[in-house]
């Protein structure tokens, strides 16, 4: 099961997969053309929205899906809802042991996910688009793409579990209606919903990024770097926040220390005050001026070798992280940094 290996799984859901016995299904190549099946790379975005538009209101937690209806009932479906998907057979005991199981936890969801249930002896296309050599296995769905699976009769704790690493919360649905706002130029609206969706999950990465954001963009900048910095490591937003508070705190700094132009004024007054320099470096970093902020800090490093060199190392780190590892200026100016040290 290479393919159902190879998707990545939350942290929950990779420690509830203990697999239990399966039944052995005869093993088929992957293809999806075999089942009808399109990867969403190849559906033009106005079908992926008349398909959202077409099954918003459809009913049913509980369907029986024939490779004909595949598409619409799980693909299409799965842009509005997601969509686990159980491949079965009638002769498997596994099978009628989980079975029930998902159709109970389907209908106590309410609509919030759907249980299409694919017969493998039937629809033997289907099961070979996916690779299905055992059953029974649950793939899940979320917008039109195969997102997790597991196989076997996994207890309910661990179903459950399963589950929860693939809906979304009421706070990831309050955190998406949020950035649709930031979007939209709603800034008002944006926090009220990042704020709300952090009520909820105190610690949702995309919620917390999301408000320091805004934050930023509307000139709190000592209230933003208290929630860029919240976002835990190791996620995918913690490196976009650790960037945005960089700029944050430069931007901090600038405003204390009197801004650009009464930074530019006290260096020409004295080329030798390193404090003004670095305070100009600041004022340069907030407003994104960062060519001229490196030079001035590879300037700080070349005049001074002792506690402001180290201050202005520490500041091109920042900037450098600010910008990311592939950003041109990074590119350019770390090797220069290394040149100075060494």
């Amino acid at each position: 099961m290479a393919w159902i290996q190879s998707i990545e799984v939350s942290p929950a859901t990779a420690r509830a997969r203990a697999v239990a016995p399966c039944c052995p299904a005869p093993p088929a190549p992957y293809n999806w053309p075999a089942a009808g099946v399109r990867p969403r790379s190849a559906r033009p975005q106005e079908v992926r929205r008349m398909a959202y538009e077409s099954t918003a209101t459809s009913a049913g937690a509980v369907i029986d899906v024939a490779e004909a209806a595949f598409e619409a009932e799980v693909i299409d479906r799965s842009y509005d809802t997601p969509v686990l998907v159980d491949f079965w057979a009638p002769w498997c005991g596994p099978c009628r042991a989980l079975s029930p199981v998902l159709e109970r936890l389907a209908h106590e969801a309410n609509g919030q996910w759907v249980l299409a249930k694919v017969n493998t002896d039937e629809n033997p296309g289907i099961s070979g688009a996916f690779r299905i050599t055992s059953i029974p296995t649950v793939i899940a769905f979320v917008e039109g793409e195969p997102v997790n699976a597991f196989m076997g009769a996994l207890p309910e704790a661990k179903i459950r579990a399963f589950i929860d690493g693939v809906v979304p919360s009421e706070a990831d649905r309050l955190a998406e209606a949020a950035m649709a706002s930031e979007a939209s130029d709603d800034p008002a609206a944006a926090e009220s919903g990042y704020r709300a969706a952090l009520a909820l999950d105190p610690a949702h990465p995309a919620a917390l990024l999301g408000l320091g954001r805004v934050l930023f963009n509307t000139h709190r900048v000592h209230e933003a770097v208290g929630f860029l910095d919240r976002v835990p490591h190791g996620t995918p937003e913690r490196e976009k926040a650790e960037s945005w508070a960089a700029k944050a705190r430069f931007q901090s700094e600038s405003g204390v220390s009197g801004g650009e132009t009464e930074a530019r004024r006290r260096v020409a007054d004295n080329p030798d005050d390193m404090d003004a320099r670095l305070a100009l470096t600041a004022a340069l970093t907030a407003r994104e001026q960062y060519r001229e902020a490196l030079e001035g800090l590879l300037e700080v490093m070349k005049l001074d070798r002792d506690a402001y060199h180290d201050r202005a190392h520490e500041r091109m780190l920042a900037i450098f992280k600010a910008l990311g590892d592939d950003h041109d200026l990074t590119r350019e100016y770390r090797p220069q940094l290394a040149a100075l040290l060494w």
